[in-house]
């Protein structure tokens, strides 16, 4: 650096990829082979050992430096106001399960203990997610529909619909542990990478669709039969419409009296979270007061309210998962595996970055597999995390899992001990909560009209996802999204924007040509990029663009040459023409005609053949006999491999036929900034030969540039100094000394 400028000066020779090889060894690494990776991952020594522990039990590594007089009274804080929320969103969610409230307790216990050892995140809060109860409850209703018979599974004999739902919920959620615990194992995390925030955003919009829908029967006191499967949303409300004239007028209004003091307090809290040491637990608080007021004036039997009902004290005994619900239930499990990761994992890497520590995504499987399956057991529903409990854990001064474990035992103190006191809530209050923490899924619709004016593709996913899932149910609409994701990001790599490039004057910098004014484009070069992997899929869109870039179709000019050299060569055996010392002249006194050429059609694709004839033809130059060839004024082009990450071989062999095309009409080949490992690939896969060369690579744009610049020195002479490629970079030779950076020496200065 010059002191003092914004400038660099470089003096080095110029490089092709041959020469930077030449010149800098390379340190030689053995590449494992799968063999090898096997072998070390059935090895192990003490410290594997140690760390595959403290892997397996996170709580180990967190315990070790947990601060008691710093951490515990926060811990404490949190737990009980997390359990709180807990025990009301417990029953509240169960709701969407179409299961018998209670049973949203056992979900907001039994997992959290189990997350509690194997965990990595110290913030969520595990138990009941709206969005898995949902896709639960689709599956309840359709095994066990509210009116008919149930699904034909032997494990239903002699049970009550009440514990037939419970067996397909339970034995549902089992198979989804047996899933995230089976992905842990085999560290496949990384799936969840594939549903972006895009997909995610537009699946919990409708998921939160589907919620408020599924609510307005308790929020009007009507009886509506749960419904599943595609346009289920639809029948729903169609239902509930027909309906309207028997709604509970005092269902309605208690309903609406909670929204509102829920939804205000909610907004207080946003506003003044800065002030508050925690947030005011409304819901708890507006489900205490109906609680007392409904036992107090008693709804039930004077105005008809639907009551959450006897809550049995105490825990029951575990349960085996029945076989037979698995093989009817297995393609729904899936996609409520991944979700019910994904969202956990989601919010685990907010706060992990939040307060800097770290998550490991397939502990996370192996964690909420396991507290899956040990919660099935004991009859609770699939455990994800809620969105605002978590925030709720968090934003009280939560440390460690340490304060989900005492909310669960909030959770266990309610079950065993008080949880008659609720007996007489009405699940209009229950339906009134959930929908107001709808809030902020429903509000990113917000997110469509910023994504069509920033990216169009990722309007697209969110909007697919979202009407798919409305209308085809959640499961299918997952994979309508991922479907329509995927088809989007293949879309983009398989039609990527390439562009002609230009060197910014003054600099060693290139930018796309259109882009810019002050550039300069040196006579008859062409600089091409393609900013995406080459492969299968877009190989002929490469040679179409790389066609469209140069001008002319190298094939048609190969053929037009080789039938021009062809006419050429009959003429002068008939006589017609003659060489001399001028060039070609007209021998025969009438006009030349152009030969019928029957000969193998084949040898047009072949390289020009100048045997035979006395000199070599200037195809720029005018042609003997009326001959007329396509004229070609590029004799250069460079290819910009920057952005390309890898070529498959169909790739390969595509880019090797459209350079041959080229080197064949003598437009010589520049490949810069390749990837050294597609660059060995090439050599394994022999890409190499008499045409092409290894030498045509060169290790930066501007070391290809200056190579052209002199090689064809007479292309640049007519033109002004003020147009040549002027940088910083000066170019040493080697045996030679420092040239002058003077614009007006007379040296060949870039």
């Amino acid at each position: 650096m010059r002191p003092g400028a914004q400038q660099y000066v470089v003096a080095r020779q110029l490089y092709s990829e041959d020469s930077f090889t030449e010149n800098h060894e390379k340190v030689y690494r053995q590449r494992k082979t799968m063999l090898d990776h096997f072998k070390q991952y059935l090895t192990w020594d003490a410290k594997r050992a140690k760390n595959a522990a403290l892997s397996l039990l996170p709580i180990i590594s967190w315990m070790k430096i947990y601060q008691i007089k710093k951490w515990l009274i926060s811990d404490i804080v949190s737990g009980v106001s997390t359990g709180l929320v807990a025990v009301l969103q417990g029953l509240a969610y169960c709701l969407l399960a179409s299961l018998p409230p209670w049973y949203g307790l056992f979900s907001a216990f039994f997992p959290v203990i189990i997350y509690f050892f194997l965990g990595t995140s110290r913030h969520i809060s595990v138990g009941p997610f709206p969005v898995l109860c949902l896709m639960i409850g689709s599956v309840v209703t359709r095994l066990v529909p509210d009116v008919g018979p149930p699904a034909n599974i032997t494990g239903f004999e002699g049970l009550s619909m009440d514990d037939q739902r419970v067996l397909v919920a339970s034995s549902l959620t089992f198979l989804v542990g047996i899933m995230q615990l089976a992905m842990g194992v085999m560290q496949v995390g990384f799936v969840v990478m594939y549903l972006s925030d895009t997909l995610v955003s537009g699946f919990t919009t409708a998921a939160a669709i589907h919620i408020l829908v599924s609510q307005l029967k308790f929020i009007l006191g009507l009886t509506v039969p749960g419904l599943s499967g595609p346009l289920s949303l639809i029948y729903t409300l169609e239902i509930i419409f027909n309906k309207i004239t028997s709604t509970n007028v005092c269902d309605v209004v208690i309903s609406l009296v909670i929204m509102v003091v829920v939804f205000i307090v909610k907004e207080l809290n946003d506003r003044f979270k800065a002030k508050l040491p925690f947030p005011i637990p409304i819901e708890v608080i507006m489900t205490v007061i109906a609680c007392g007021v409904s036992y107090a004036f008693d709804f039930k039997t004077r105005f008809g309210i639907e009551v959450v009902g006897f809550i049995p004290q105490g825990y029951e005994p575990p349960m085996a998962p029945d076989l037979d619900i698995f093989q009817e239930t297995v393609v729904e499990a899936f996609p409520m595996a991944i979700v019910g990761f994904a969202v956990a994992f989601s919010v685990a890497k907010v706060y992990s970055v939040k307060h800097d520590y770290t998550i490991d995504g397939n502990q996370e499987l192996i964690a909420f597999g396991a507290s899956n399956i040990f919660g099935a057991s004991f009859k609770s529903f699939a455990a994800s995390t809620a969105l605002s409990r978590s925030a709720v854990q968090e934003s009280t001064g939560g440390k460690t899992q340490v304060a989900g474990l005492l909310s669960a035992i909030i959770v266990m103190i309610v079950t065993l001990a008080v949880g008659f006191l609720l007996e007489p809530l009405p699940k209009s209050v229950l339906g009134a909560v959930v929908i107001v923490n709808l809030k902020g899924m429903l509000m990113q619709v917000r997110d469509v009209p910023y994504l069509w004016r920033r990216d169009k593709p990722d309007c697209v996913v969110w909007l697919a996802t979202c009407i798919a899932s409305i209308f085809l149910g959640l499961d299918f609409g997952l994979a309508v999204g991922l479907g329509v994701e995927l088809i989007s990001v293949v879309l983009r790599a398989q039609f990527p924007r390439c562009s002609v490039l230009a060197n910014i004057k003054g600099t060693d910098i290139y930018r796309d040509r259109k882009d810019y004014i002050d550039i300069h484009e040196p006579e008859g070069v062409k600089i091409f990029r393609i900013p995406s992997p080459i492969f299968f899929a877009n190989i002929d869109f490469f040679r179409t663009k790389l066609g469209e870039a140069v001008g002319f179709n190298p094939l048609r000019v190969l053929r037009k040459r080789n039938k021009a050299v062809r006419m050429i060569r009959k003429l002068l055996k008939k006589g017609d023409l003659q060489w001399t010392s001028t060039g070609f002249t007209n021998a025969s006194c009438r006009p030349l005609k152009e030969l019928e050429d029957e000969s193998n059609i084949e040898e047009l694709d072949m390289p020009t053949d100048f045997k035979d004839l006395p000199t070599r033809i200037d195809w720029n130059a005018d042609l003997p006999a009326n001959i007329s060839v396509p004229r070609v004024d590029l004799h250069s082009l460079i290819l910009d491999f920057a952005a390309v990450s890898f070529l498959d071989i169909s790739a390969l062999k595509g880019l090797k036929t459209a350079l041959k095309e080229l080197i064949r009409v003598q437009v010589e080949i520049y490949i810069v900034a390749c990837d050294t490992y597609i660059l060995q690939k090439l050599h394994d896969c022999s890409f190499f030969d008499d045409e092409v060369l290894p030498s045509m690579f060169f290790l930066t744009l501007h070391d290809a540039m200056l190579h052209i610049l002199q090689k064809h020195p007479e292309r640049t002479e007519e033109k002004s100094h003020y147009d040549k490629i002027i940088t910083s970079v000066t170019i040493h030779h080697p045996g030679g000394s420092l040239r002058s950076r003077d614009r007006h020496a007379p040296e060949t200065k870039f």
